[in-house]
């Protein structure tokens, strides 16, 4: 039997990596539904190749560029469309849609009583506890995708009944790690994008950069593996070679080593419990691996995002919301590199605290990316 699955955020980075994985695979796969935000040729390209039940497209007004569709495919368009996606007779949910979009489509796939294959980290660090309670509550699996947590998932697997004394998630630094500080601000969005080892959507290569990126990590494996956040560290690692280590009680660390690509963890995610051939084995001979401390000087950001955590609530979710609105601006190059600290700090200064029920998360969600609006049209 081929496992079924429905791919939401089929157009980005990650869902065009597991369009190839499931490629590679016919026997094993079949993508039974595809959903996209706004690029509508992708989609409509997609469409022709895969043939799936559904197909949704979130922006109406390009749906004029998707053509003539095959027989037994349906074409949903306009807000929330995506939720059609998430099909009854899918096996697996592969969520890899970016921000907080992300959240109810998962919610509605555990609705459903469908496995998650996570590759959206601001679903978990708005709704981290209704997400994993309702998971749990029926019996839904997440199987991670950030290769982070991937890479604890599975340094995990065979201690899963032992408990752990520590979580290791390990940060490249982003495209700007070697620049003076005093430079940063003068630094655009087309640099922002250049990073040395991976290559990613731009939103979240503009995280890397910030370090917002790795504070969203340090949350999510909060919620995955159910980790207080003081047994959660994060260690500069440039290579990008070890993705996360476990400690345990023993002093044994167990990492999780590989080729800085997204293609493991995707491959895992699909093929669980198995692994299937893919990318060539790592090379360690003659290579150096360095470790060292984050620079909370170069990367402000991130002890924000930690300070939004440790606050809880609602509070997470408007740093992660506001931090999408902020990285927009700062593609477009309306804001400098380092204003975006000043912006997510403007949003969770004006936020107040309050519950992670899913209508607060919903009204904080609006709320902070007003307030980045609001500062920007008030400096502008």
């Amino acid at each position: 039997m081929k496992l079924k699955i429905a791919l939401l955020g089929s157009t980005g980075s990650i869902g065009r990596q597991v369009v190839t994985c499931v490629e590679r695979y016919p026997e094993r796969y079949e993508i039974v539904s595809l959903s996209a935000c706004s690029n509508a040729a992708l989609l409509n390209e997609q469409i022709k190749r895969i043939k799936p039940r559904v197909a949704a497209l979130e922006n109406a007004e390009k749906a004029s560029l998707i053509g003539d569709i095959p027989d037994g495919t349906e074409l949903v368009t306009g807000e929330n469309s995506s939720l059609k996606a998430v099909l009854n007779d899918a096996d697996l949910v592969f969520v890899a849609i970016v921000g907080f979009a992300g959240l109810k489509c998962v919610l509605k796939a555990i609705e459903m009583k469908k496995n998650v294959a996570l590759a959206n980290k601001e679903t978990l660090v708005a709704g981290g506890e209704i997400v994993t309670r309702l998971a749990a509550e029926n019996g839904v699996e997440m199987i991670p995708v950030d290769s982070e947590h991937s890479a604890i998932w599975q340094s995990m697997y065979l201690n899963k009944n032992t408990s752990f004394k520590r979580l290791i998630i390990t940060a490249s630094g982003g495209a700007f790690r070697n620049v003076p500080i005093e430079e940063l601000k003068n630094l655009k969005a087309a640099e922002a994008l250049k990073h040395p080892n991976w290559s990613m959507g731009p939103k979240i290569t503009v995280d890397c950069a910030t370090m917002v990126n790795k504070g969203l990590e340090v949350i999510e494996a909060h919620w995955l593996f159910n980790c207080p956040y003081d047994k959660i560290d994060v260690l500069y690692h440039p290579e990008s070679i070890v993705h996360s280590l476990v400690e345990y009680d023993d002093g044994a660390l167990i990492a999780q080593m590989g080729y800085p690509s997204m293609e493991l963890p995707i491959s895992l995610a699909l093929s669980y419990p198995e692994r299937l051939a893919g990318p060539p084995r790592i090379d360690l001979v003659g290579k150096t691996l360095h470790f060292d401390e984050i620079d909370n000087k170069r990367y402000p950001c991130f002890s924000l995002v930690k300070d939004s955590a440790k606050a809880g609530g609602n509070m997470p979710c408007a740093l992660s919301s506001a931090n999408e609105e902020a990285v927009g601006l700062y593609l477009k190059d309306l804001i400098s590199f380092t204003e975006i600290y000043e912006y997510l700090s403007y949003a969770l200064d004006k936020t107040p605290l309050k519950g992670a029920d899913y209508q607060t998360l919903v009204e904080t969600d609006a709320a902070a990316r007003r307030l980045v609006k609001e500062r920007f049209s008030n400096k502008h």
